[in-house]
Protein backbone atom coordinates (compact mmCIF):
# COMPACT_ATOMS: atom_id res chain seq x y z
CA UNK A 1 0.00 0.00 0.00
CA UNK A 2 1.45 3.33 -0.96
CA UNK A 3 0.36 7.08 0.54
CA UNK A 4 0.42 10.18 -1.71
CA UNK A 5 2.90 12.75 -0.71
CA UNK A 6 1.23 15.96 0.50
CA UNK A 7 0.94 18.72 -1.38
CA UNK A 8 3.97 20.86 -1.81
CA UNK A 9 2.78 24.65 -0.71
CA UNK A 10 4.74 27.26 -1.78
CA UNK A 11 6.19 28.91 1.20
CA UNK A 12 4.36 31.87 2.34
CA UNK A 13 6.66 35.21 2.57
CA UNK A 14 5.43 39.08 4.28
CA UNK A 15 6.83 40.89 1.61
CA UNK A 16 5.43 41.26 -1.42
CA UNK A 17 8.38 41.47 -3.93
CA UNK A 18 7.22 43.35 -7.31
CA UNK A 19 6.10 46.41 -4.82
CA UNK A 20 9.54 46.53 -3.03
CA UNK A 21 11.80 47.55 -5.99
CA UNK A 22 11.24 51.44 -6.74
CA UNK A 23 10.89 52.17 -10.66
CA UNK A 24 13.42 53.75 -12.52
CA UNK A 25 10.63 56.98 -12.78
CA UNK A 26 10.31 56.79 -9.15
CA UNK A 27 14.15 57.04 -8.51
CA UNK A 28 14.48 59.93 -10.86
CA UNK A 29 11.12 61.61 -9.46
CA UNK A 30 13.01 60.99 -5.94
CA UNK A 31 16.50 62.76 -7.46
CA UNK A 32 14.33 65.70 -9.15
CA UNK A 33 12.69 66.52 -5.65
CA UNK A 34 15.81 66.40 -3.75
CA UNK A 35 17.44 68.73 -6.04
CA UNK A 36 14.73 71.17 -6.23
CA UNK A 37 14.95 71.15 -2.41
CA UNK A 38 18.51 71.69 -1.69
CA UNK A 39 18.18 74.74 -3.86
CA UNK A 40 14.91 76.12 -2.25
CA UNK A 41 16.47 75.57 1.23
CA UNK A 42 19.64 76.16 0.60
CA UNK A 43 19.59 80.00 0.71
CA UNK A 44 18.37 79.83 3.93
CA UNK A 45 20.55 77.47 5.78
CA UNK A 46 24.30 79.43 4.27
CA UNK A 47 25.59 75.83 4.34
CA UNK A 48 27.35 74.91 0.94
CA UNK A 49 24.95 73.32 -1.94
CA UNK A 50 26.94 70.18 -2.51
CA UNK A 51 26.19 69.19 1.41
CA UNK A 52 22.60 70.66 1.55
CA UNK A 53 21.92 68.69 -1.83
CA UNK A 54 23.48 65.57 -0.05
CA UNK A 55 20.75 65.90 2.96
CA UNK A 56 18.33 66.27 0.55
CA UNK A 57 19.27 63.54 -1.66
CA UNK A 58 19.68 60.88 1.82
CA UNK A 59 16.37 61.83 2.89
CA UNK A 60 14.86 61.39 -0.63
CA UNK A 61 15.91 57.95 -0.73
CA UNK A 62 14.80 57.23 2.74
CA UNK A 63 10.91 57.99 2.03
CA UNK A 64 11.15 56.37 -1.03
CA UNK A 65 12.58 53.28 0.30
CA UNK A 66 10.53 53.51 3.58
CA UNK A 67 7.69 54.62 0.92
CA UNK A 68 7.88 51.10 -0.78
CA UNK A 69 8.95 49.05 2.10
CA UNK A 70 5.81 50.04 3.81
CA UNK A 71 3.69 49.07 0.37
CA UNK A 72 5.63 45.88 -0.05
CA UNK A 73 4.73 44.84 3.68
CA UNK A 74 2.05 41.62 3.96
CA UNK A 75 -0.63 42.58 6.45
CA UNK A 76 -3.96 42.82 7.57
CA UNK A 77 -4.33 45.10 10.85
CA UNK A 78 -3.64 48.20 8.97
CA UNK A 79 -4.51 49.59 5.32
CA UNK A 80 -1.62 49.78 3.55
CA UNK A 81 -2.32 53.70 2.53
CA UNK A 82 -2.13 54.45 6.14
CA UNK A 83 1.32 52.22 6.49
CA UNK A 84 2.57 54.76 3.59
CA UNK A 85 1.98 57.43 5.00
CA UNK A 86 2.96 56.26 8.17
CA UNK A 87 6.32 55.33 6.87
CA UNK A 88 6.66 58.76 4.95
CA UNK A 89 6.07 61.00 8.64
CA UNK A 90 8.65 58.61 10.28
CA UNK A 91 11.41 59.01 7.27
CA UNK A 92 11.05 62.81 7.09
CA UNK A 93 11.43 62.90 11.00
CA UNK A 94 14.39 60.46 11.03
CA UNK A 95 16.39 60.84 8.38
CA UNK A 96 17.13 64.47 8.70
CA UNK A 97 17.75 64.01 12.48
CA UNK A 98 20.33 61.08 11.11
CA UNK A 99 22.51 63.93 9.01
CA UNK A 100 22.40 66.09 12.13
CA UNK A 101 23.76 63.99 14.31
CA UNK A 102 26.52 63.10 11.56
CA UNK A 103 27.57 66.48 11.05
CA UNK A 104 28.07 66.64 15.11
CA UNK A 105 29.55 63.89 15.26
CA UNK A 106 26.67 62.14 17.31
CA UNK A 107 26.79 64.89 19.99
CA UNK A 108 23.47 65.65 20.58
CA UNK A 109 23.89 68.28 23.16
CA UNK A 110 25.65 70.10 20.24
CA UNK A 111 22.77 69.54 17.94
CA UNK A 112 20.32 71.02 20.40
CA UNK A 113 22.39 74.08 21.52
CA UNK A 114 23.09 75.09 17.91
CA UNK A 115 19.83 77.03 16.63
CA UNK A 116 21.80 76.74 12.78
CA UNK A 117 21.22 73.22 13.04
CA UNK A 118 18.08 73.04 14.27
CA UNK A 119 16.76 75.11 12.22
CA UNK A 120 18.09 73.11 9.42
CA UNK A 121 16.63 70.04 10.71
CA UNK A 122 12.98 71.82 11.26
CA UNK A 123 12.93 73.22 7.28
CA UNK A 124 13.96 69.34 5.82
CA UNK A 125 11.82 67.66 8.29
CA UNK A 126 8.92 69.98 7.32
CA UNK A 127 9.70 70.21 3.30
CA UNK A 128 10.00 66.35 3.28
CA UNK A 129 6.94 65.83 5.35
CA UNK A 130 4.68 67.81 2.82
CA UNK A 131 6.79 66.61 -0.44
CA UNK A 132 7.36 62.92 0.56
CA UNK A 133 3.33 62.85 1.75
CA UNK A 134 1.99 64.41 -1.91
CA UNK A 135 4.44 62.29 -3.64
CA UNK A 136 3.45 59.29 -1.59
CA UNK A 137 -1.03 60.69 -2.43
CA UNK A 138 0.24 60.75 -5.89
CA UNK A 139 1.52 57.43 -6.54
CA UNK A 140 -1.13 55.77 -4.46
CA UNK A 141 -3.91 57.49 -6.49
CA UNK A 142 -1.93 56.64 -9.77
CA UNK A 143 -1.59 53.17 -7.91
CA UNK A 144 -5.83 53.01 -8.12
CA UNK A 145 -6.40 54.29 -11.27
CA UNK A 146 -4.19 51.66 -12.93
CA UNK A 147 -5.78 48.88 -10.90
CA UNK A 148 -9.18 50.87 -11.69
CA UNK A 149 -8.48 50.38 -15.55
CA UNK A 150 -6.99 46.92 -15.38
CA UNK A 151 -10.51 46.34 -13.68
CA UNK A 152 -12.43 47.81 -16.72
CA UNK A 153 -10.23 45.97 -18.90
CA UNK A 154 -10.97 42.51 -17.22
CA UNK A 155 -14.15 43.10 -16.74
CA UNK A 156 -14.85 44.02 -21.03
CA UNK A 157 -12.63 40.92 -21.86
CA UNK A 158 -14.99 39.01 -19.65
CA UNK A 159 -18.56 40.40 -20.99
CA UNK A 160 -16.94 40.26 -23.96
CA UNK A 161 -16.16 36.54 -23.83
CA UNK A 162 -19.65 36.30 -22.34
CA UNK A 163 -20.95 37.62 -25.48
CA UNK A 164 -19.53 35.79 -27.81
CA UNK A 165 -20.17 32.82 -26.34
CA UNK A 166 -24.19 34.23 -25.88
CA UNK A 167 -23.90 34.77 -29.63
CA UNK A 168 -22.43 30.86 -30.55
CA UNK A 169 -25.07 29.37 -28.70
CA UNK A 170 -27.70 31.61 -30.22
CA UNK A 171 -26.39 31.25 -34.14
CA UNK A 172 -26.17 26.90 -32.70
CA UNK A 173 -29.87 27.22 -31.42
CA UNK A 174 -31.21 28.79 -35.03
CA UNK A 175 -29.70 26.77 -37.30
CA UNK A 176 -31.09 23.48 -35.15
CA UNK A 177 -34.37 25.21 -35.82
CA UNK A 178 -34.03 25.70 -39.61
CA UNK A 179 -32.76 22.37 -40.08
CA UNK A 180 -36.03 20.82 -39.51
CA UNK A 181 -37.68 23.69 -41.12
CA UNK A 182 -35.89 22.65 -44.48
CA UNK A 183 -36.17 19.12 -44.45
CA UNK A 184 -39.90 19.07 -43.45
CA UNK A 185 -40.13 21.27 -46.57
CA UNK A 186 -38.87 18.96 -49.34
CA UNK A 187 -40.27 15.51 -47.65
CA UNK A 188 -43.62 17.21 -47.77
CA UNK A 189 -42.61 17.97 -52.19
CA UNK A 190 -41.91 14.67 -52.27
CA UNK A 191 -44.89 13.47 -50.62
CA UNK A 192 -47.05 15.88 -52.84
CA UNK A 193 -45.63 13.62 -56.04
CA UNK A 194 -45.58 10.58 -54.68
CA UNK A 195 -49.07 10.54 -53.35
CA UNK A 196 -50.25 11.99 -57.18
CA UNK A 197 -48.64 9.07 -58.42
CA UNK A 198 -45.89 11.50 -60.89
CA UNK A 199 -43.48 8.96 -62.11
CA UNK A 200 -40.84 11.71 -61.18
CA UNK A 201 -41.66 10.80 -57.46
CA UNK A 202 -39.01 7.70 -57.73
CA UNK A 203 -35.80 10.12 -59.29
CA UNK A 204 -37.04 12.66 -57.33
CA UNK A 205 -36.42 10.76 -54.33
CA UNK A 206 -33.15 9.80 -55.50
CA UNK A 207 -32.58 13.07 -55.90
CA UNK A 208 -32.99 14.03 -52.55
CA UNK A 209 -31.20 11.07 -50.97
CA UNK A 210 -28.26 12.27 -52.94
CA UNK A 211 -28.77 15.92 -51.67
CA UNK A 212 -28.75 15.08 -48.26
CA UNK A 213 -25.74 12.77 -47.81
CA UNK A 214 -23.88 15.77 -49.24
CA UNK A 215 -25.73 18.26 -47.36
CA UNK A 216 -26.01 16.53 -43.95
CA UNK A 217 -22.22 16.51 -42.78
CA UNK A 218 -22.50 20.75 -43.43
CA UNK A 219 -25.20 21.27 -41.46
CA UNK A 220 -23.16 21.11 -38.29
CA UNK A 221 -20.42 22.66 -39.00
CA UNK A 222 -19.04 25.11 -36.48
CA UNK A 223 -17.58 26.87 -39.41
CA UNK A 224 -19.31 27.64 -43.09
CA UNK A 225 -18.33 29.57 -45.85
CA UNK A 226 -19.71 31.37 -48.86
CA UNK A 227 -18.43 28.29 -50.99
CA UNK A 228 -20.58 25.76 -48.66
CA UNK A 229 -23.39 27.37 -49.46
CA UNK A 230 -23.15 28.11 -52.99
CA UNK A 231 -23.07 24.10 -53.19
CA UNK A 232 -26.23 23.69 -51.11
CA UNK A 233 -28.10 25.74 -53.34
CA UNK A 234 -26.92 24.05 -56.38
CA UNK A 235 -27.73 20.76 -55.05
CA UNK A 236 -31.17 22.15 -53.75
CA UNK A 237 -31.72 23.78 -56.39
CA UNK A 238 -31.21 20.78 -59.14
CA UNK A 239 -33.44 18.82 -56.46
CA UNK A 240 -36.17 21.12 -57.40
CA UNK A 241 -35.85 21.37 -61.37
CA UNK A 242 -36.30 17.39 -61.16
CA UNK A 243 -39.72 18.17 -59.30
CA UNK A 244 -40.65 20.82 -61.74
CA UNK A 245 -38.43 20.53 -64.85
CA UNK A 246 -40.53 22.51 -67.27
CA UNK A 247 -41.19 25.56 -64.51
CA UNK A 248 -37.77 26.29 -62.92
CA UNK A 249 -34.74 27.53 -64.41
CA UNK A 250 -31.97 28.93 -62.31
CA UNK A 251 -28.72 30.75 -62.00
CA UNK A 252 -26.14 30.76 -59.32
CA UNK A 253 -23.08 32.99 -59.84
CA UNK A 254 -20.77 33.38 -56.48
CA UNK A 255 -17.45 35.76 -57.52
CA UNK A 256 -14.83 32.35 -56.42
CA UNK A 257 -13.04 35.45 -54.50
CA UNK A 258 -16.08 35.47 -52.06
CA UNK A 259 -16.45 31.68 -51.73
CA UNK A 260 -14.09 31.72 -48.43
CA UNK A 261 -15.95 34.26 -46.87
CA UNK A 262 -17.21 33.11 -43.29
CA UNK A 263 -21.47 32.85 -43.70
CA UNK A 264 -23.66 31.54 -41.62
CA UNK A 265 -24.67 27.79 -42.60
CA UNK A 266 -28.20 27.71 -44.59
CA UNK A 267 -28.20 31.72 -44.97
CA UNK A 268 -28.52 31.95 -48.87
CA UNK A 269 -30.56 28.57 -48.74
CA UNK A 270 -33.49 30.10 -46.95
CA UNK A 271 -34.24 32.21 -49.28
CA UNK A 272 -33.92 30.19 -52.19
CA UNK A 273 -36.22 27.97 -50.70
CA UNK A 274 -38.70 30.87 -50.20
CA UNK A 275 -38.22 31.84 -53.37
CA UNK A 276 -39.43 28.51 -53.97
CA UNK A 277 -41.88 27.74 -51.97
CA UNK A 278 -43.55 31.52 -52.14
CA UNK A 279 -42.84 32.65 -55.62
CA UNK A 280 -42.26 29.42 -58.06
CA UNK A 281 -44.69 26.91 -56.52
CA UNK A 282 -47.28 29.54 -56.66
CA UNK A 283 -47.18 31.27 -60.31
CA UNK A 284 -48.72 28.78 -62.66
CA UNK A 285 -45.92 29.65 -65.31
CA UNK A 286 -43.35 29.08 -62.91
CA UNK A 287 -39.89 31.58 -62.80
CA UNK A 288 -36.62 32.22 -62.61
CA UNK A 289 -34.28 31.84 -59.56
CA UNK A 290 -30.89 33.72 -60.14
CA UNK A 291 -28.49 33.69 -56.92
CA UNK A 292 -25.12 35.82 -56.49
CA UNK A 293 -22.53 37.37 -54.40
CA UNK A 294 -20.05 39.90 -55.30
CA UNK A 295 -17.65 42.17 -53.83
CA UNK A 296 -19.36 45.46 -52.91
CA UNK A 297 -17.66 48.86 -51.82
CA UNK A 298 -14.87 48.64 -49.11
CA UNK A 299 -15.19 45.46 -47.35
CA UNK A 300 -18.77 45.09 -48.37
CA UNK A 301 -20.25 42.42 -49.87
CA UNK A 302 -23.46 42.01 -52.01
CA UNK A 303 -25.63 39.47 -51.77
CA UNK A 304 -29.07 38.38 -53.87
CA UNK A 305 -31.35 36.10 -54.67
CA UNK A 306 -34.20 37.12 -57.32
CA UNK A 307 -37.22 35.32 -58.23
CA UNK A 308 -39.88 35.75 -60.88
CA UNK A 309 -42.02 33.98 -59.20
CA UNK A 310 -45.76 35.69 -58.13
CA UNK A 311 -44.10 38.78 -56.12
CA UNK A 312 -44.99 40.00 -52.70
CA UNK A 313 -47.69 38.51 -50.86
CA UNK A 314 -49.56 39.57 -47.57
CA UNK A 315 -46.82 38.67 -44.62
CA UNK A 316 -44.15 38.40 -46.68
CA UNK A 317 -40.84 38.06 -44.51
CA UNK A 318 -42.27 37.64 -41.49
CA UNK A 319 -41.87 33.52 -41.55
CA UNK A 320 -39.54 31.28 -39.38
CA UNK A 321 -36.90 31.26 -41.81
CA UNK A 322 -36.12 34.68 -42.51
CA UNK A 323 -36.86 35.65 -38.94
CA UNK A 324 -34.12 33.68 -38.32
CA UNK A 325 -31.99 34.29 -41.08
CA UNK A 326 -32.51 38.26 -40.40
CA UNK A 327 -30.98 37.13 -36.34
CA UNK A 328 -28.02 34.96 -37.94
CA UNK A 329 -27.00 37.91 -39.78
CA UNK A 330 -27.25 40.33 -36.94
CA UNK A 331 -25.48 38.11 -34.20
CA UNK A 332 -22.51 36.67 -37.40
CA UNK A 333 -21.60 40.19 -38.82
CA UNK A 334 -22.90 42.85 -36.60
CA UNK A 335 -25.36 45.97 -36.61
CA UNK A 336 -25.99 46.71 -40.07
CA UNK A 337 -26.80 43.45 -41.60
CA UNK A 338 -30.22 41.81 -42.76
CA UNK A 339 -32.45 41.07 -45.72
CA UNK A 340 -33.91 43.45 -47.60
CA UNK A 341 -37.39 42.22 -49.90
CA UNK A 342 -38.55 44.04 -52.54
CA UNK A 343 -41.00 43.44 -55.49
CA UNK A 344 -39.83 42.89 -58.83
CA UNK A 345 -41.38 44.13 -62.32
CA UNK A 346 -43.23 43.20 -63.64
CA UNK A 347 -43.83 40.19 -60.48
CA UNK A 348 -41.23 38.60 -58.29
CA UNK A 349 -39.95 39.07 -55.21
CA UNK A 350 -35.82 40.75 -54.80
CA UNK A 351 -33.87 39.74 -51.24
CA UNK A 352 -30.83 41.87 -51.02
CA UNK A 353 -27.85 41.06 -48.09
CA UNK A 354 -25.74 43.69 -47.66
CA UNK A 355 -22.92 42.88 -44.85
CA UNK A 356 -19.53 44.84 -44.10
CA UNK A 357 -16.74 42.05 -42.88
CA UNK A 358 -13.40 42.24 -42.39
CA UNK A 359 -12.29 39.10 -44.75
CA UNK A 360 -13.97 40.79 -47.71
Amino acid sequence: MTTSAPPVRAPLTHWDRARLIPSRRQLALAVALALAGAVAINPITMNPFVEVLGETLFVAMVLLFGYKVAGAWRQTWLPRWVAQVLAIALGAALSPLVVQMLSVHGDFSAFIGSPHNVRGYVLVTFGAAIVGTLFALGALYRERDAQARAEALQFALERETLQRQATDARLHLLAAQIEPHFLLNTLANVQQLVESGSPRAVPVFRSLIAYLRAAMPQLHQRTATLGDEERLVRAYLELMLMRMPDRLAFTVEIEPALRALPFPQMGLLTLVENAIRHGIDLSCEGGRIEVGARRGEGSEVHLWVVDTGVGLTEGAGTGTGLRNLQERLLAFFGPGAGVALSAQSPHGVRADIRVTHAAA
